[in-house]
Formats: structure tokens, sequence, C-alpha cells
């Protein structure tokens, strides 16, 4: 019995190790050296492109809870990042090369691991597989997962707005309302933050003046009008914002009873309301500079973002049409999906859908039906962005506090936040990925 895991990734390199633990031989293709990507330098697994942090590992913050579940279910990645760590403060940093090199050891001296270094075009048609190529999956089996999944749900560029978090909007300065009221609430779809005529110019002058993100070279493309970042809009006039994502027609104030100047338009991200989209605001400006740029409009001054915008190369399916919750795509339960291909951000993100898949791809080689992780954790929460259906314009996300389930009752942020932690960490230890296995042996 083997299991086929394509990409040797962080979620590859996770999967291929769950599933050993079932017993359970892994085939795990790599196609570097042999193929090379735009981004990677070296042929070693689990290579970070980007940064060297695998951001915040205190219980305070939404990824600390995430690391700890996946120290309790085995991560490799989080044993390898333990041994290569350097100083970081509160966040968890790794040597680069001691990382992946730490990880291409474990997994060639792992026995039931069979790693086998060519690249795969084809999705092979029996068996189980997992596919964990992430965001510079090859033209050749992005053709074929586009076959797969049906091409008009496979997406290669990424335009994203940021994302608030709710309870950090000041709604004595913004009023709730749709356009020429044709929302499906009887108070309006939307909050809007009215800016008057200095407040909207000042805004587009720190959107050309501020520092932006320099487009790589695996990532350049033509912009689309649709995933056209913000300053650029700026660049082709001063009043086009005003005329595009910031356009005020059909929306009274009702402090003033008069239409406002511009305004910026927030849209819900879930149904309970906890994380607000600042629609049409994807842009290429630097983290702090975003912070800085959009406190200044008004109801957003002590905003907390839970996700920031950002326009780059990326290639995911649309999870919430696509796949099953335990990550199986439902037309085709063999396959599994894991890593930022599913529509997560981030190492530690990625990294858990590929504990996810080699749990589930395991538990149904071995004719067993999976073991769901609760909601209440930061893992069950992420599962559920991405594989519940409804979504329209569905984009990727990290793990955040606004993805967890509400905590009722008034309280303040850092209350709410240790129940949800607290609750998150006893709700894994109940969870067992290994339930009824041995009666099926």
């Amino acid at each position: 019995m083997s299991i086929t895991v394509i990409g040797a990734g962080l979620a590859g390199v996770e999967a291929a190790n769950q599933i050993t633990k079932f017993g359970i031989r892994a085939t795990l293709y790599e196609m570097r050296p042999r193929r090379k990507t735009a981004a990677h330098r070296t042929s070693d697994l689990a290579e970070l492109v980007c940064s060297n942090s695998l951001k915040s590992a205190s219980m305070e913050n939404a990824s600390g809870i995430l690391k700890e579940e996946m120290r309790l279910l085995g991560s490799l990645v989080l044993e390898a990042a333990e041994a290569s760590k350097v100083p970081a403060g509160k966040a968890l940093a790794v040597d680069r090369e001691i990382f992946s090199d730490y990880i291409t050891q474990r997994i060639q001296g792992n026995e039931l691991i069979d790693l086998r270094r060519e690249e795969v075009t084809k999705i092979p048609e029996d068996g189980i597989v997992i596919v964990a190529t992430g965001p510079l999956t090859s033209d050749a089996l992005c053709a074929e997962i586009s076959s797969l999944t049906e091409s008009e749900y496979l997406y290669f560029y990424d335009a994203i707005s940021p994302i608030i978090d709710a309870d950090t909007i000041d709604r004595s300065k913004i009023f709730r309302g749709s356009r020429y009221d044709r929302g499906d609430s009887e108070e309006g779809d939307y909050l809007n933050c009215p800016l008057s005529e200095n407040q909207y110019y000042e805004l587009v002058d720190d959107l050309i003046r501020g520092e932006k993100v320099e487009t790589r070279e695996f990532e350049k493309a033509i912009y689309f009008q649709s995933c056209m970042p913000v300053e650029v809009m700026c660049e082709r006039g001063r009043d086009t914002l005003r005329f595009g994502p910031l356009k005020p027609v059909g929306l009274v104030d009702p402090g003033t009873g008069k239409n406002p100047f511009a305004v910026l338009q927030l849209r819900t991200e879930n149904s309970e309301e906890t994380m607000y989209n600042m629609v049409g605001f994807q842009t290429k400006l630097r983290y702090p500079q975003q912070r800085a740029v959009f406190r200044k409009i008004p109801g957003l001054e002590e905003a907390e973002f839970l996700r920031y915008g950002s326009v780059h190369r990326n290639t995911y399916i649309d999870s919430p049409r696509l796949l099953e919750k335990d990550l199986s795509l439902s037309s085709r339960p063999s396959v599994f999906f894991a890593g930022q291909i599913t529509g997560v951000e981030g190492y530690v993100e990625s990294a858990a859908t590929g504990i996810v898949c080699g749990i589930n791809a395991s538990r149904k080689a071995l004719g067993l039906v999976p073991v769901h992780i609760p909601r209440e954790t930061s893992i069950g929460s992420l599962l559920e962005y991405i594989s519940t259906p409804g979504k329209t314009g569905f984009q990727p996300m990290n793990i955040n506090f606004g993805l967890f389930p509400k905590v009722e009752g008034r309280m303040g942020k850092e209350k709410k936040r240790g129940i949800i932690a607290q609750r998150a960490i006893e709700s894994i230890h109940a969870y067992d990925p290994f339930y009824r296995i041995s009666a099926s042996c």
C-alpha cells in the first residue's frame, strides 16, 4: 500500500511524514533539481523562498495557536524549526539552510518514504494522490489540474484586499448602507467610510508616494482591470478612485444627509461578521505603509489588519467549490489537495493542510472515514474557510482570529482571544487521528 504525494514543499513533507505514522508507504515526488523554478535556489526539500520567519510563536496570536496545534499533531516542519531557530523575539524564525537540510535528511532517512526527483505532469489515475505543488506549480501540471478541476476554478494571479478585525472599526464615524438601497438587508450590506475632499486627496497622495513591494521576476504580469493595485489607479489620474472603488454614488451619509465626496466600502468576510474586507483595495504598498495610510481613513484609526493587501503571482484552486472538508476533490475523492494551492497563505498554514491531508488520505487508504478536526481549532477554522461552499470571489487567507467561531458575550479583546486559545488547545487534545485504527487492521 502506498500513497503518492506530488511536491516536497512544506505541505508535501508534512503529508508524507503523517502517512508513515499509519504504517503506509509514501511516494514523494520533487521535480527539483531536475526541473528548476524561478524562485528556488537549492535542491533541498521545504526550501523557504521568501521570509525566514514562521511568524509569532505566542499563544496570544492566532499563528501561535496554530503552531501549538501542529506540535501536538507531530509536525515535522515545527520539529525542524525548533532545531534551526534563530533569535527573533516572539516570532519563530529559522536558519533557512539548516531548516531545509534537517527536513531533507529526515525524509531521506525514513524507510517508508520513497523520494523521487522527477517532474509529475499527470495525476495518476489509480491509487490515492495528494497534490501539494504550491504557488509555483509547473505549467504542465497546472494544465492537468485545470482539466481536473475545470479551468474556470483555477487562478494564476492573486489580487488581495486588506481584511480588518470588526471589533477595531469605529462605528461612530461610518454608516451602514448599500448603493441605492439595493442590499439584501434592511440596513444595508456594507459599512461605509465617508471621506471629505481633503481626506480623499491626502489618501491619493499617500498611495502614490508610499513605498511599494518590488515585483519579483517570477511574479511579473499585466495588471488586469479586476486586480489593478489602487496606487496604479491613482497614477492614471487623481480622481480615478472616485470613479472606481471609492465612488460615492447611490450612498447618502445619514450624518449629513448628503453624498460624501468619496466612500470606502467594507464588506463582511464571514456570516459572523467578525472580519471586513476593504472592497477593491488590492495594493503593493509595504505592510507598514498600509497600516499607516489606511488608518487615516475615517473609522479605521485603530484598525487591526488581519490580512494586508497584495498583488502577486499565485496558483490556487477555488477550494470552496471543489474540495470536501477532508481536502479531497469532490469530483474525484481519491485526489487530495494540500498547501498554498488550496487557498491558504503562509508557511505554517500550508504545512497544516499537509498534516490534514496526510491523516485523511491514510484513513481513506485503510478504508476508514475521516475524523474531522474540531471547528474550534485554528486548523479547523482554516479548513472551514477553504471548504465551505457559497463563497464568491474566494481569495487566499492566513490564519487569524476572525476565522475562529465567535465568542459570545461582551469582553475585552485580550480576554476573548484567551478563550479562543484555550478552547482550541482543549479541542485539539480531544482529536484522535488514529480513531478506530486498530479495529480495522
